[in-house]
């Protein structure tokens, strides 16, 4: 009999540049920064969320291990505050490249990837 398996979801690590001050954020942190409620790291430091592009596998894996929100929820809330003028969504990049590059040149950019591409450049933080 053959079977066929679903591709297992990619392991996730979010990330900041190596000059950032943050070394961990609690997940309902990670949650508000991702969905646009906040704009500042605990510590002060600016932030500004780099997504990914809603076709890579990061993205899924990313908001349902870390903000337990399915792409469907995802993209409701950002076209709600949208349509109300309330916010836009993050940017997006293409691919893990592009993110560790933003990342790495943007101090105040927090971005994920596959965790077995992170680089020299940027630096894993812990989510509790």
């Amino acid at each position: 009999m053959l079977t066929l398996m679903a591709p297992v979801s990619a392991d996730v690590v979010v990330i900041v540049s190596r000059e950032s001050l943050i070394e961990s954020l609690t997940r309902t942190e990670l949650t508000d920064v991702f969905l646009g409620r906040i704009t500042h790291f605990p510590n002060g430091e600016r932030l500004v969320p780099l997504d990914q592009a809603e076709a890579s596998p990061a993205h899924d894996s990313f908001y349902r291990e870390y903000l337990d929100k399915s792409p469907a929820q995802i993209k409701a809330h950002w076209t709600k505050l949208i349509f109300t003028g309330r916010g836009q969504p993050p940017r997006s990049a293409t691919n893990d490249d592009e993110v560790i590059d933003v990342v790495a040149t943007n101090p105040g950019t927090i971005g994920y990837i596959d965790s077995g591409n992170v680089d020299e450049r940027v630096r894993v933080i812990l989510i509790e």
